[in-house]
Parts: structure tokens; sequence; C-alpha cells
């Protein structure tokens, strides 16, 4: 059966519909950077997805070529993910799509290394014709996170989030949303094939422990 890492990693991609406190590891991906409304028709955000998927699965198949990868295992290609910013927004305003910046990205296993990627891109872009030199090697540590399954449209994630920033406070801790530090989504349905409704989306949020303040005694 290939490594699937949906169900071997289920902290990280199955968490309740409950807020949760989570420590992401330093994960690899390929990434596509861009801006703008996600859901128009044509845009940097739709085009990042087919240009990801074209190289994850060139990688994934790599096996039946010439570039064998050392340490190679069979393994199910993990589910797309976006970290998301908005200029002068600590956080999201979903009214404002078009300012969205984001960075789109599939997980690599650890056994891709840059060198892997870099043959890949040149690979998909001999055999599909196409240019997929957006897609790069890209490697994120996320550290201390809140997180929750968002159930629903991704237009109603602001009640998810507000239910997290109220879990984390009471846990003792503070959002810590950066430069760096970024809204994370994580697709777990095929929007084209199942209704809003039944969407899975695991949304998570950068914290850090909330400051003590020192008093004058």
């Amino acid at each position: 059966m290939p490594f699937d890492y949906k169900k071997e990693y289920k902290e990280y991609y199955m968490p309740p519909k409950k807020p949760t406190i989570v420590t992401v590891p330093e994960m690899n991906y390929i990434a596509v950077r861009g801006k703008g409304n996600p859901n128009t028709e044509g845009g940097e955000y739709k085009e990042s997805i087919g240009l990801l998927y074209g190289v994850a699965f060139t990688i994934k198949m790599s096996k039946k070529g010439s570039h064998q990868i050392e340490g190679y295992f069979d393994y199910v290609v993990p589910p797309l993910e976006g970290f998301w910013w908005q200029k002068d927004v600590k956080g999201i305003d979903y009214s404002r799509k078009e300012d969205f910046q984001f960075i789109s990205v599939i997980r690599l296993p650890d056994f891709v290394r840059k060198e892997d990627v870099d043959w890949a891109i040149a690979e998909a872009t001999k055999k599909k014709k196409m240019d997929f030199s957006k897609v790069e090697f890209f490697t994120y540590h996320e550290g201390l996170c809140v997180q929750c399954m968002h159930m629903g449209p991704y237009d109603n994630e602001p009640s998810t989030v507000e239910t997290m920033h109220e879990f984390m406070k009471v846990q003792g801790y503070e959002l810590d949303i950066t430069d760096t530090r970024l809204h994370h989504e994580i697709y777990l349905s095929d929007a084209r094939r199942i209704a809003p409704e039944k969407w899975k989306t695991v949304v998570r949020h950068p914290i850090k422990r909330k400051e003590e303040k020192a008093y004058m005694s």
C-alpha cells in the first residue's frame, strides 16, 4: 500500500472539529507564489494548482523512468495547501479577496531533494510543453500552532477562526501571525466534486505563549 501522509500523520491532516494545539516540524514542499482573488478563472491561484500537481506527479512517477530517486517509496501525493496573507492585515480579511497573496504548496516526501524538484520541473516542462518555472523547492518550519477542522465553504471560516482564537487564549497563548508565520489552510476535499457544505479544510494559525505582564511592586 502506498504511504499516505494524511493517515500516517493524522495530527497534522485530520484534526478534530474542536481546536487543538500542535507543534508542526520543518517540512519540504513544492511551492508557487502568487496574488489575487483565488476564485478568478485564469488567475494566478488556479494556475498555481495545475503547476504544482504537474510537478508533484512527475516526482511520484519518477520510479518508472531513468531518474531514480535514492530512498524512494511509493506514496499518495499529499493534499494541496496554502499560506495566505494580506498587506497591513494581521490575519485574513475575507471581504478583500483581491488583496490576497499566497504560497500554494504540496508536501514532499523527505527523500525528495532540491535537485529532484529541479529535474521534475524540467521534465514536466518538456513533456507537457508548459512553463513550470514558477515552481520552487520550499522549506517551512511552522512550529507552535492552533488548528481546527473547518467544515463547509471557505467564506464561513471566520467563525472557525474565532473559535480557535478563543481556545488559544484560554490555554494561555496569543496569536503570532507575522511576515514569516502565516495563515495556513490544508484542502482535504475536491471542491469541483463535493458540495460546499461538505468541504473539509484544516485551518491553522501560529501562536506563542502569552507574555506575562510585569507589575511594579
